[in-house]
């Protein structure tokens, strides 16, 4: 009875954290196109309480800043999944090479890993993003980076844990090839990990990036973006608290979102796998 109660409250958990990662979604792809002016200035408003149609109030140059959190998930987000993606990428090509084939290739790949992860990450990030100018591409490159050696070391634990189970030895023993193997047999059984990993880097790269755009490093001024909008409105609390207060809190809700379900994939991959 109490396992029936925590998987009904676990699934009412998962399914507000999809509806909010969708609404996200939207925001990112089709908000521009919804609020088309989101960007329309009045400084004869300045920086105004929510009401008079202005949901959550103005900034300081009459901003909606309702259209703005809308427009900023674009740059948020994109930029978020793109670091995710490409250190799953580079995680799963490497890991899977290292673990399954061994030798100097294991030890080649193990040792870059080993010095990506002794560097700071973040402050790495913000040393080469400081040095050349800053720039959001650069910061998204510079983190995919330094974010993969974490996935490759993942992957490649998973990969050895896989590498002598029989249906393994099973396909070797038919003639598969060595490429067949990897992707075909190992890769779909360390899916679950690389699922996981892949949504709680995405958290990560969103805190990360909003960092950088707080600092100036990310996006340019003005521009829409959670972590830059959260910069340029914390001197409007007493004015208008919503301006800094909505991008921190959509910061936060997304990074926790992700996390959750993160874990609930895992395990729904996981509970599949052994049956």
């Amino acid at each position: 009875m109490k396992t029936s109660t925590a998987r009904r409250r676990f699934s009412a958990l998962t399914v507000c954290c999809s509806v909010l990662l969708v609404l996200f979604t939207l925001a990112a792809t089709v908000g521009r196109l919804l609020l088309p002016d989101w960007d329309a200035q009045d400084l004869a408003t300045g920086a105004a309480m929510p009401g008079g149609g202005h949901l959550l109030g103005t900034d300081e140059l009459g901003r909606d800043i309702t259209g703005m959190v809308v427009a900023g998930a674009r740059s948020t987000l994109a930029g978020a999944a793109l670091v995710a993606l490409g250190s799953m990428v580079i995680g799963n090509v490497l890991g899977l090479l290292a673990g399954y084939r061994g030798g100097w290739i294991d030890t080649v790949v193990r040792r870059w890993a080993d010095l990506l992860l002794a560097l700071p990450a973040l402050l790495v990030t913000i040393v080469v993003a400081g040095i050349g100018g800053g720039g959001y591409a650069l910061a998204v490159g510079v983190l995919v980076v330094l974010t993969s050696p974490a996935d490759i070391r993942l992957v490649r634990s998973a990969v050895l844990e896989q590498r002598h189970r029989a249906y393994v030895e099973a396909a070797e023993t038919l003639g598969l090839s060595r490429f067949t193997v990897m992707t075909r047999h190992i890769w779909p059984n360390v899916l679950p990990v690389v699922v996981a990993n892949t949504l709680l880097n995405f958290a990560g790269a969103i805190v990360a990036l909003s960092s950088l755009s707080f600092l100036g490093l990310g996006v340019p001024p003005g521009a829409p973006d959670w972590g830059r909008m959260l910069a340029e409105n914390r001197t409007l609390l007493y004015d208008n608290p919503s301006a800094a207060l909505a991008p921190a809190v959509l910061i936060i809700a997304a990074a926790v979102a992700l996390n959750l379900l993160g874990d609930r994939l895992f395990e729904a991959f996981s509970d599949r796998g052994r049956s």
